[in-house]
Parts: C-alpha cells; structure tokens; sequence
C-alpha cells in the first residue's frame, strides 16, 4: 500500500506554531504588538486581541490608534480612556470567567488540563462546561453572547492555523476503548496520515478520536514507540468512572515520548461527557456543536476517513455527504468509510450515501473499505 497523498501540505508542530497566515491586522502577543509599534508608529485599524498591554502605557499613549478595536486587553485606566477619545474600541476584559472569549490562539492540552493534580474538576475545561450549563440553564442572554464571541475567536484561530494545509478528518466513536484492535488500529492510521504529510484533525474526544490523534502524535518516532504507547494506556482503558486517570494516563505517555507531532482536535464542551484528549497539539474547543461540526468537516479538505461509530458519526457522514452533493464548497472531498459491515448491515449508511452520489461529481469521491490499513490508499485514489 503505498500511502503517499497527491498533495501533501501538512506542516510541522513548530510550522503550525508560528504560523499566522495573513490576518496581518490582528495582534495576538505582546511581541507582535511592539514589532507594529516600532515598526509603524501607529495602531490604527488594528485588532489586537486577549493581549495583556497594563506594561504598554506609553506605547497606547502615543501611538494613532483610530478605528484599531481592542478586544479583552488589560490596560490603564488612563490608557483606556485615551485610546477611546481618539477613536478606537475597548471592549474590557469579563471578570470571573473560566475562560477568555476574545482568546486569539487555539487550546493547547496543558491550558485545558491545568491543575490536574488537583482532580479533572478543578481544571480549566472542567470549570468552562459547569459555566456553561448553569448559564444555559439560566438562559442568560449575556452568557449565549460571551459563547458566541468565544466560538468565533476559536474559529478565526483555527482557520489562522491551519492555511495552508492538507487535512484529513478521522471521525469515529467515543466508546472505542483503549487496549482494542480498533483502537490500536485507529491510531496505526492517524500515524500513516501523519507521516504522509497530511495534518490530522479529529472531534478532538476520547475513543476513535484520541487514537487517531496519538497515532499523529507517534508519527515522528520509531514504530515501537506507538505499541508502547498503546499499552501504557490500556491500563486506563476509559474515561469512565475517572476523566482524571484517563487523562493522567495520556500526561504520562506525552512525558515520556515529549514532542510529539502535531495533529488537531474540534471538540464542544456541548458534550461534557466527552473530555478533550491530550494528544491533539490544537484544541479548538466550542460551546456550540453545531459550529463546532461544520468547521471541523469544512475544514478537512483532504478528506474524512469515518471509522464505526453511532448517531455521531452517522450524523457526521451525511453533514460531509451534504456539501458534497451540492458541491457547496467547491468541488467534492474524499470521504472514506471503514468496516462494511457496520455501514451497510449494522448502520447501513453506505448504500444511502451510494444513492444520493449516483450520477453526480462526489460519485468517484466516496469508497467503503473492510479494514481500516486500506483507508489511506482509498484517500490516495479518492483524491487524484
């Protein structure tokens, strides 16, 4: 089998660090906020975002900052209040929140898992998702806007962090336990994507989702590193009854194989039963599901391999199958789905998605495979 993509445009972890596409008025670090500074003497039209600028006082005092908007940044009172008499936005940070809505990068697992020495309950995810359903629950209209800003950030994040490249989704079930076949082989594929140059992105939860990213995750080192990756943790075999075991487990693999590769998970605290994984370097995480699934398939396109998996993934299939059909986004993306006899007898989604392909463009773009060690050349062939 050879694996290879027709159009390999994954980059590395530190590529998709540092990258920053062309959003070229945003300023996102303190470092970025003085290199404009020193370098253009001037904020105008600038958005400068979740930047902490309480040491810039003589920079906002000075600088033109007509028409720039700064979204959730700590300043002086007197910076403050100079910028807005000379034309420009302050939207202040919301004190007492578990989060940043006007955050301009994506989650990394250490931000999320924070304080886990103390119990998954007291970390950040922990605490976004107890927000999130008492305000859901109050019907808060301040709240339902803090979540929308938020979405939105993570969104302009992940599409600043991801141009460029050529991603793959691999979708499939939270259930899949760790120390199974499926599991094992789940991340056998997320590590031959990985290593043919695509970037990995996933529903960023545990089951067919963290193998998938562990397998990006091992793609750097030899092949040995993964079967003892794979049975360091079986021992945890689930997120149930302890997220903090589970997740403890992952924290471990990562110290002991440290810089891994680089691979991307979309998950939605909309779900709370389902913990991000550890092994996805990018974690966009949004309160909204819905948003949270459209970008994660309109963002894979490479095209999505769908492992066996329940409502979720059949859902997903037919949310890929829909563009596809319309050509919504252009031209019509692999899709790849895995085990026939799950999707033709058990969930028969196949011969639906068969129907509605029939005779239209997205007809030589989908392929249904018995095991999952042919999903990368079925891509290959998918893809031109």
């Amino acid at each position: 089998m050879d694996p290879t993509p027709a159009r390999p445009k994954a980059r590395s972890q530190a590529q998709l660090q540092s990258h920053h596409a062309s959003h070229d008025r945003e300023i996102e670090s303190l470092a970025e906020f003085d290199s404009v500074v020193s370098a253009h003497g001037t904020l105008a039209h600038y958005r400068v975002q979740a930047v902490d600028l309480t040491a810039r006082t003589d920079a906002l005092m000075s600088a033109d900052p007509t028409g720039a908007v700064f979204l959730g940044c700590p300043m002086a009172p007197e910076a403050a209040t100079r910028v807005r008499a000379a034309g420009a936005l302050v939207f202040p940070p919301i004190p007492g929140l578990p989060f940043d809505p006007y955050r301009g990068r994506v989650y990394s697992p250490d931000e999320l898992y924070a304080r886990l020495d103390g119990g998954y309950e007291a970390t950040p995810d922990a605490l976004a998702y107890d927000w999130f359903q008492q305000t859901k629950a109050d019907g808060d209209v301040f709240a339902s806007m803090l979540r929308a800003i938020h979405d939105d950030s993570v969104s302009d994040a992940i599409d600043e962090l991801l141009t460029g490249a050529g991603v793959v989704g691999v979708m499939g079930g939270h259930a899949m336990a760790r120390g199974t076949r499926s599991y094992a082989g789940a991340a056998r594929l997320g590590r031959e994507l990985a290593r043919a140059g695509f970037t990995v992105a996933t529903g960023g939860g545990p089951g067919a989702m963290e193998a998938a990213n562990l397998g990006a995750y091992a793609a750097p080192f030899d092949d040995g590193m993964l079967d003892d990756a794979l049975l360091l943790l079986a021992k945890v075999a689930s997120f149930t009854p302890s997220i903090t075991d589970w997740a403890r487990s992952a924290f471990e693999v990562r110290e002991r194989w440290p810089a891994g590769g680089a691979s991307v998970g979309i998950p939605t605290w909309f779900y709370g039963h389902e913990p991000p994984n550890a092994f996805a370097a990018h974690i966009a995480k949004y309160f909204a599901n819905a948003t949270r699934e459209e970008g994660l398939l309109a963002r894979s396109n490479a095209g999505v391999v769908f492992l066996p998996g329940a409502a979720g993934t059949v859902q997903e299939i037919f949310d890929n199958a829909t563009p596809n059909y319309y050509e919504s986004r252009g031209e019509p993306t692999p899709m790849v789905l895995v085990d026939r006899a799950h999707w033709t007898e058990k969930l028969p989604a196949w011969p639906l998605l068969t129907s509605l392909a029939g005779g239209r463009t997205m007809e030589s773009r989908i392929a249904l495979v018995d095991r999952i060690e042919e999903a990368p050349g079925a891509l290959k062939r998918l893809g031109g």
